[in-house]
């Protein structure tokens, strides 16, 4: 099991490779988090949804993802609620402090899912979430030491020594674990150093001996090796390219996954817009997925960017919803039951002859079709997608076919789809590229086309868990 000293210090990133190093040894392998907090959903054969990240560990296990590899899913909203996913299936809207009141429940769902796989697998791979080391929440833990305990798991603690302080945070982690705590704790792991490693010496292993528990591993900062982000977008747009493509970044924003090929696509440079004044004129403007629709349009216009929408068509700037961005775009969303998170009617952006209605019954499927020949993408690039959403929308020219059926909506340069991962594919991903180069005067990328993001996933699967093999000491674990 991988916990960490804190949000954020790398646990998704080591677990994946963990899982791919594991798999490359013969081993049958799965991931399992008992809880996690995310808007980054991927859905499940046959139905369902669970947080990105063990869905990505699945696959880099070789095997294919399902709800008992994240058995509790929170999807936040606006106003400290969240949607609460168990078992792959929304049950319903709760606040914080609801949640929080009693999780004896779905202890019994996590630890279920758990012996299941324990029992299938020759090795389970455990992520923790946050510390281990918030003791007021230790009575109502479900996904920390209180599940290293029922694995009877060996626990690695993971630290990020490029925000400093590492050790000092791995004492104190320690020293706020319970005894039996402590026990399970069978090496650090010091992520993301940067320099010359000789300078580090020797505290790794003066602090082996001051607590009695070996560094496994150095791990250095390697931003090369990109694996799907759990819930932190902050740093998904890198760079600049000669196409230029703004994305709003809404507060509840979903599923932004679907913009790291375009991320890692040459000439190509993506950046997130929170004002007005930081829109510009961009080649491209994506209004990504929301979590809460209703309540991030609210947050649009209260920070005036609906009128920076709306002027970016009227200058002739392509504009591109996907799924809650997609609804923003019609000219009403209709929620009076709150599904989405906010029970509300709104009026949308009037940019596309949509009409957005919200209903209990949640649409979690992948998706196959091909482009309708309107807006920037010619006719016939294959699409394989999924969809996570609840509303559901009609009017318009349709911007795919998806099993024969007409999906999205076109009007003029503005479009919008349900269909994630329309990104994925290099031919499509190509073809948009070039139609905002010859928009701009550029010549069009000849030659070899642009790789699919499950090519790409798979390179760094494997590079990750080289890495790992070098550098991560599992001697005595497995």
């Amino acid at each position: 099991m991988v916990q960490g000293t804190g949000s954020g210090v790398g646990k998704s990133w080591l677990c994946t490779g963990l899982c791919r190093l594991l798999a490359r040894r013969g081993l049958k392998v799965a991931p399992f988090k008992a809880q996690n907090m995310s808007n980054n959903a991927a859905p499940l054969l046959g139905g369902g949804e669970i947080g990105r990240a063990q869905a990505v560990q699945a696959e880099a296990a070789r095997i294919v993802a399902t709800a008992d590899h994240n058995p509790v899913l929170i999807k936040p909203v606006a106003h400290a609620r969240a949607q609460l996913v168990v078992m792959g299936r929304a049950v319903g809207h709760q606040d914080a402090s609801e949640y929080w009141r009693d999780t004896s429940a779905l202890w019994s769902v996590v630890h279920r899912a758990y012996d299941r796989l324990a029992a299938e697998n020759d090795v389970v791979v455990l992520e923790g979430a946050g510390s281990p080391a918030e003791f007021n929440l230790r009575s109502r833990d479900l996904v920390n030491m209180r599940m290293a305990l029922h694995a009877d798991a060996a626990v690695l603690i993971a630290g990020d020594i490029d925000k400093g302080g590492v050790f000092a945070s791995f004492l104190g982690t320690l020293a706020l674990c319970a005894p039996e705590e402590q026990a399970r704790v069978q090496g650090w792991i010091i992520n993301r150093f940067r320099g010359d490693e000789a300078l580090l010496h020797p505290a790794p292993a003066q602090f082996a001996e001051r607590t009695g528990i070996p560094v496994r591993g150095v791990i250095p900062m390697r931003r090369d090796i990109v694996i799907d982000r759990e819930d932190d977008p902050s740093d998904l747009a890198v760079g600049a390219g000669l196409i230029d493509i703004a994305v709003l970044r809404l507060p509840t924003v979903s599923n932004f996954t679907d913009l790291e090929p375009l991320v890692h696509t040459p000439g190509v440079g993506v950046r997130w817009v929170d004002h007005p004044d930081a829109l510009g004129n961009p080649d491209l403007l994506l209004l990504p997925g929301s979590k809460d629709t209703l309540s991030d349009l609210r947050w649009l216009r209260s920070r005036a960017l609906d009128r920076s929408v709306l002027a970016a068509a009227a200058r002739q700037i392509p504009v591109l919803g996907l799924c809650g961005g997609y609804q923003m775009l019609g000219r009403t969303l209709r929620d009076e039951a709150g599904v989405g998170g906010t029970a509300a009617t709104e009026r949308g952006l009037g940019l596309l002859p949509v009409e957005t209605t919200f209903a209990e019954d949640k649409r979690v499927a992948a998706v196959g079709g091909r482009t309708a020949g309107s807006w920037l993408l010619p006719a016939g690039l294959k699409v394989d997608g999924y969809e996570i959403h609840a509303g559901q929308s009609r009017g318009g020219d349709p911007l795919l076919l998806v099993e024969g059926e007409p999906e999205g909506a076109v009007a003029g340069l503005v479009a919008g789809t349900y269909a994630h991962g329309l990104f994925d594919s290099g031919p499509l991903r190509q073809a948009l590229v070039n139609a905002l180069r010859e928009r701009k005067g550029l010549d069009r990328l000849e030659g070899a086309e642009l790789e699919d993001a499950s090519a790409f996933r798979e390179r760094n699967y494997e590079a990750l868990a080289d890495l790992l093999e070098r550098r991560l000491d599992l001697g005595g674990i497995v």
